[in-house]
């Protein structure tokens, strides 16, 4: 506990996997409301011969479910000083817009090894691995788990995974992981207070 903790206070930089953290793993198809271009179209076509990365379709259009909670954990971290970024390999115009929605620093989909992902972030922000914190659930984080300075599985992630963190929300993917991540490193900081005193003002200053 210690060690994560000490981890937790050197995070600059948060970054999130998408299916089974910032969701519960559900994905939903449904009918294209209308057809015409999305914003992703062109980077899914690049993985067009490939499994598991894109549903590509004009007819159909891939959905999934946010949390409110998790979406309140992004201002938080955003109010607290931290960076935010999502890293997933299916490719979504759902997660682009979400991302657009919570003005996500850094989105990167299509990213099957997430360990290529973490130096490109490391070039662009100038950052050092032991300032990025990774959120994961399955396998495929892995990689860059293990190079990142503080590692959180999800509660329901693979035993691979847990085994592999530094610490593990109480939450469980899609259900409020994100946010109990986000508080445990600004906890961790000793911002949390602050930040969410500053939040609600911010809010209340609204007319």
């Amino acid at each position: 506990m210690t060690d994560s903790l000490d981890r937790a206070t050197k995070i600059k930089v948060i970054l999130f996997d998408v299916d089974g953290v910032l969701t519960d793993g559900s994905i939903w198809l449904f009918p294209a409301p209308a057809s015409g271009p999305r914003s992703t179209d062109a980077h899914a076509e690049k993985h067009a011969d490939k499994p598991g990365f894109a549903i590509i379709s004009q007819n159909m259009i891939e959905a999934k479910g946010f949390n409110a909670h998790d979406g309140t954990a992004i201002s938080l971290a955003r109010l607290g000083g931290l960076k935010t970024g999502m890293v997933t390999k299916r490719i979504s115009e759902t997660v682009a817009l979400r991302a657009r929605d919570l003005k996500i620093d850094y989105l990167y989909q299509g990213a099957q090894n997430k360990s290529d992902i973490l130096d490109k972030i490391l070039a662009e922000s100038g950052f050092q691995e032991e300032q990025i914190a990774y959120v994961g659930d399955d396998v495929i984080d892995l990689p860059i788990m293990r190079r990142c300075g503080l590692a959180i599985a999800v509660a329901n992630a693979r035993p691979q995974v847990k085994a592999m963190a530094h610490h593990e929300t109480l939450s469980v993917g899609g259900h409020g992981a994100a946010r109990d991540a986000v508080e445990y490193i600004l906890e961790a900081q000793g911002t949390l207070e602050k930040v969410i005193d500053a939040y609600i003002h911010a809010r209340m200053s609204i007319k």
